[in-house]
């Protein structure tokens, strides 16, 4: 039998009648577990996301879910709010198990890199580091540290059998859930509302405590695609927000305000660094976290925000990059 994963246990506890909360152990820190949802649905259930796939992983799920009297077989749909790892990384064996459907957007294949060659995509997040003015022997310490380490979090591509855009509907006891496509920390990102409970599956998009992340190279403009969905979210007004790491909220409004305060703060942090002169995206980083700190395990999390960032200012007239620059280099327009 595999191991259950170090770190936290998986737990699950009722939200409200017919709504489970699955907490789900990952691997990064400060991101401790994660969440999935298991609503019922007649005599079984929908799962909205699945965890993170991997050793042990799949026997922590069906802990989790053996917590609140049900067992993967129950399982009649499973949909992911999006293509990461932690939200869709069990998605192949748990719809295998249960015989299932998995419906997810269409722009979800940002995954298939990872999961099918993770080589590949290593060397592809190595030279956009390199390109990004990460130094040749940082380049190399975290290759060497992430070829020794097979973990990729998916278990295996599982393609969605229904593309998850507006005008779906999922049906579970608690109601037809509208789907919302709000792309920004993901391609493939959406969010699930039910109107006469006014709830809300808010994934990554929203969370009880505002962190910002945003999947860099997929899209010329996450970051505006992000501010651009916090509108689409905003009008619809939920009473109780499922997000898909901590617990349930109430007060969607004051973390809309605070994303929105954040990617203001990068911006201002980002103009701030290029006041000095060109720069690489890695001595941004460099200048926002202090040299000293460079070498912490948020220091690749924080090169795809500012890269995305930079995208999102240049996008706005504010930046551009160096030509013919390598490393690629920035600066601000009129400087």
């Amino acid at each position: 039998m595999a191991s259950r994963p170090r770190g936290v246990a998986p737990r699950a506890e009722r939200i409200l009648p017919g709504i489970w909360r699955l907490r789900l152990a990952l691997p990064w820190p400060g991101v401790p577990h994660g969440n999935a949802w298991a609503l019922a649905a007649g005599d079984g259930l929908v799962l909205f996301d699945t965890g993170m796939g991997g050793k042990g992983r799949l026997r922590s799920f069906e802990l989790a879910l053996a917590q609140v009297g049900f067992a993967v077989e129950d399982i009649d749909l499973v949909v992911c709010t999006h293509a990461h790892v932690d939200h869709y990384g069990l998605a192949a064996p748990i719809t295998a198990a249960a015989e299932c459907e998995l419906w997810m957007h269409p722009a979800w294949e940002h995954i298939r890199l990872l999961a099918d060659d993770p080589a590949a995509a290593l060397e592809a997040r190595l030279e956009v580091a390199r390109l990004s003015g990460v130094p040749a022997a940082a380049l190399e310490s975290y290759r060497k540290a992430r070829a020794e380490d097979d973990d990729t979090g998916v278990e295996a591509i599982r393609e969605p059998d229904r593309e998850l855009l507006p005008g779906v509907e999922v049906e579970t006891d608690h109601g037809t859930w509208q789907v919302y496509e709000t792309p920004g920390h993901a391609p493939s990102h959406v969010v699930l509302h039910q109107p006469e409970s006014e709830l809300m599956i808010t994934g990554d998009h929203l969370l009880g405590r505002t962190v910002l992340f945003f999947d860099y190279g997929h899209t010329p403009d996450p970051v505006g695609e992000f501010l651009t969905s916090l509108e689409v979210v905003e009008p619809l007004g939920p009473n109780l927000c499922l997000p898909g790491h901590g617990k349930p909220f109430r007060d969607p409004e004051v973390k809309i305000a605070e994303a929105r305060r954040q990617v203001g703060e990068l911006r201002a942090k980002v103009g701030a660094a290029l006041a000095g002169g060109e720069r690489t995206a890695f001595d941004v980083v460099a200048e926002i976290v202090g040299a000293e700190n460079l070498q912490t395990p948020t220091t690749g999390f924080l090169l795809q925000i500012v890269l995305a960032v930079l995208d999102n200012m240049a996008a706005r007239g504010e930046v551009r990059t160096i030509d013919s620059a390598d490393p690629r280099r920035w600066a601000l327009i009129g400087s």
